[in-house]
């Protein structure tokens, strides 16, 4: 076994001796500097490679100040505001924002780039009927009791990540920070600058083997309130990548204007959740072609002076898309992300089109987490133990930590488990020999209205960040980041000329209303009809929470047929209901007498005779299955990640594909908190325990069996050729 690389280090300035024993413990290959410290001089004689951040589109302030014209923008709404007595009504767009962060551009044709609402009649205000002066927008002539808000265009003063970096580390202590402010790639001067500074800078840094791009020109959505902390985020939002020059451009190639509402949406601002509007993907697309095609001109810059270009899958990745259509085009070699789940791990992992992908594992060496009250080795294992899923799954290339040094050394016990993890990551890649292990003969698909863009990114709100009404969702893509199983995303688009042959099972997952549950698509009645059909021929599907809802028909579920259950939503409380638990089933055979669903759909009841209810709670149907046809279908009214869950989730994707027969050819560990990974080129297979609990348990697969202990977070490498 070799004892180094795939591992990359952060350093800074001042720990030279700190950094040559660290490099030689973790078996580093790599260093690298974080948002905030500067690369020592000793890092061009460490005989390892070197990365630098480099920040396209900030860190020269002097260019920021003098381009303002050319500053990035965003879309914002002012607060909705009523007006009680009608008349003049007067509204301070800037209620509610932090003034460092953004501020009204009013240099630009205000009439023509703001927009004023009444959202009572949700209709636009004329621009005959509104003035503004500054910051106060007035409304003439309102209705009483309506409510009016301002779409305005908002230069940005200061950039996202660099404001929440210099807040969490308090560096307003120090005097020489400045605060960045961002400038736009679209700006035909700061693009000419952007191309001449990313020379220079290659010139005059001989030393650097790898440019980590953080990332390249738009900021996800990520604005503060008055106090300074975040007011809203939505790391896949788009509203900041907004400019009258891109503006312009779009109408001349499509045709037609895009509005300030288009980016608002009457506030929720086409967050992932809202079913995507045709404008909303057109702009998508026509930004993804653009930043595409100027990242590969800065690429290939990084090219010519024989250094490699790495992406860092946050901060400035909006129009980047990684799994777009022109992400490949870009000739990047790597890509590097934050590991917050198996979910995020996978998204990074599973990116097409570059060389070779590295996870940022957490947590971060930051005070708030390096501190007398701090737990940085429980946040490392809890990190390890989500990602490792993952890994054995569809690897990582590398792997790293990014912040301060100086912090992390103050705590030597997590030194030394960050040592362990290091050694445990490479010996996965050296053991397997570079092969993936064995997956069931089918591939599942993920349904819902994005699609393939959005891959292992579904329910997410900020990244891996945990909020009450996405966790009975994010659970399913948590749990299949690390089962045995090739997992495809699709849109409801690409159905309309059937289910993809390679398709073993549909999987829909949300609750209603959202893009993920799926809304107006279907108002279709094709695509319901397709998937029936589908199903009825010997197909399979599984729906959680309150999958294909929308109310058409007389139907909440246009599937419900399909699944042999409904909900209730108050319209049908005068059909009756007689549902019981009818017993135990392949499905349930690891799950405990309740199953917990998290916030659970609710008030669901079986329509169909022979729909076999497995699990309900205060009336209301959780798990259930049904023959529909030749096919099969199972209901789970929510699905949060746990051992257990993740079990019950395996066991349904064999049942509903009548494969269940199979489940122990395909390896499984009797007890859920374990998981084994077989690789047949290999003839090994590898257990692991996803508790901080010594279990133990049986493995099962090729009709054998194989009695297993292991240590809290352990895992155990069994080969089958000796």
């Amino acid at each position: 076994m070799t004892s180094t690389g795939r591992v990359t280090l952060p350093i800074e300035v001042g720990m030279d001796e700190q950094i040559i024993e660290l490099i030689q413990r973790l078996g580093a290959d790599a260093v690298r500097n974080s948002d905030g410290t500067d690369l020592p001089a000793i890092a061009a004689d460490l005989a390892v490679k070197i990365y630098a951040t480099y920040f396209p589109a900030r860190g020269d302030n002097e260019w920021a100040q003098t381009h303002t014209n050319e500053s990035t923008h965003f879309y914002l709404m002012s607060p909705r505001v009523t007006s009680l007595r009608g008349g003049d009504l007067t509204i301070d767009i800037m209620d509610g924002y932090y003034e460092q962060q953004v501020s009204p551009d009013t240099d630009v044709d205000v009439r023509r780039m703001w927009q004023v609402h009444d959202r009572t009649t949700n209709t636009e205000v004329p621009v005959e009927q509104w003035d503004h002066e500054g910051r106060l927008v007035t409304v003439h002539n309102t209705i009483p009791g309506h409510v009016y808000t301002v779409n305005f265009f908002a230069r940005q003063l200061w950039d996202s990540t660099q404001m929440y970096n210099y807040i969490t580390n308090d560096w307003h202590l120090d005097p020489a920070r400045q605060k960045q402010a961002p400038y736009d790639v679209r700006g035909t001067e700061t693009w000419e600058y952007m191309k001449h500074t990313m020379n220079s800078w290659c010139e005059e840094n001989p030393e650097i083997d790898v440019v980590r791009f953080t990332t390249f020109f738009y900021h996800f959505t990520l604005v503060f309130n008055t106090l300074g902390k975040e007011k809203f985020v939505d790391w896949f939002g788009y509203s900041a990548s907004v400019s009258v020059a891109g503006l312009d451009a779009f109408e001349e190639e499509y045709g037609y204007r895009l509005t300030a509402e288009d980016f608002i949406d009457q506030g929720y601002y086409n967050n992932p959740f809202r079913s995507p509007s045709p404008r909303f993907k057109d702009w998508m697309d026509f930004q993804h072609r653009f930043v595409t095609s100027r990242a590969k001109e800065l690429v290939d810059i990084t090219h010519a002076h024989g250094k490699e270009a790495m992406m860092f899958l946050g901060d400035n990745w909006i129009g980047m898309e990684p799994y777009g259509e022109h992400f490949p085009e870009v000739g990047l070699d790597a890509v590097v992300g934050s590991v917050g789940s198996a979910a995020t791990c996978r998204m990074i992992s599973d990116i097409p089109g570059v060389k070779y992908t590295e996870g940022r594992f957490l947590p971060y060496f930051f005070p708030d987490v390096f501190n007398n009250e701090g737990d940085p080795i429980g946040e490392a294992n809890q990190s390890w133990l989500n990602a490792r899923r993952a890994i054995v799954r569809y690897p990582l290339d590398r792997m790293g930590y990014g912040g301060y040094l100086s912090l992390a050394v103050q705590f030597p016990a997590f030194v030394d488990r960050v040592e362990e993890i290091c050694a445990e990551f490479r010996q996965i890649h050296e053991e397997s020999q570079g092969t993936r292990p064995q997956n069931a003969p089918f591939t599942v698909g993920i349904l819902n209205a994005w699609g393939k863009v959005r891959s292992w990114q579904t329910n997410m709100v900020a990244h891996a960040l945990w909020y009450k009404q996405i966790y009975s969702y994010v659970g399913v893509i948590e749990s299949l980041a690390g089962l045995p199983f090739d997992v495809k995303f699709y849109s409801f688009n690409d159905l309309r000329d059937g289910v993809p042959e390679e398709v073993g099972v549909l999987l829909n997952a949300g609750p209603a209303g959202t893009a993920f549950s799926g809304d107006v698509a279907w108002d279709d009645p094709e695509l319901a009809a397709t998937i029936r059909t589908w199903v009825a021929e010997g197909g399979a599907f599984i729906g959680i929470g309150e999958p294909s809802a929308y109310p058409k028909g007389g139907a909440f579920m246009q599937l419900s047929d399909v699944m042999g259950v409904e909900r209730e939503v108050g319209l049908t409380l005068n059909t009756d209901k007689y549902d019981e638990p009818q017993g135990e089933h392949f499905i349930t055979t690891d799950l405990s007498e309740e199953f917990y669903d998290g916030e659970g759909a609710g008030d669901v009841y079986s329509i169909a005779p022979d729909t076999q209810v497995l699990r309900m709670k205060d009336g209301s149907v959780q798990l259930a299955t049904h023959e529909y046809g030749r096919g099969r279908a199972v209901y789970m009214s929510g699905l949060p990640y746990s051992t257990e869950n993740s079990r019950l989730l395996h066991r349904a994707l064999f049942w509903v594909t009548g494969r269940e027969h199979d489940f122990s050819r395909f390896w499984y560990c009797e007890n859920p908190e374990l998981e084994v990974a077989y690789y047949p080129n290999v003839r090994k297979f590898l257990v692991y325990n996803n508790s901080e609990e010594t279990q133990s348990s049986v493995v099962h697969g090729l009709g054998r069996e194989w009695p297993v202990h292991l240590s809290p977070v352990g895992f155990l490498w069994m080969d089958l050729t000796d």
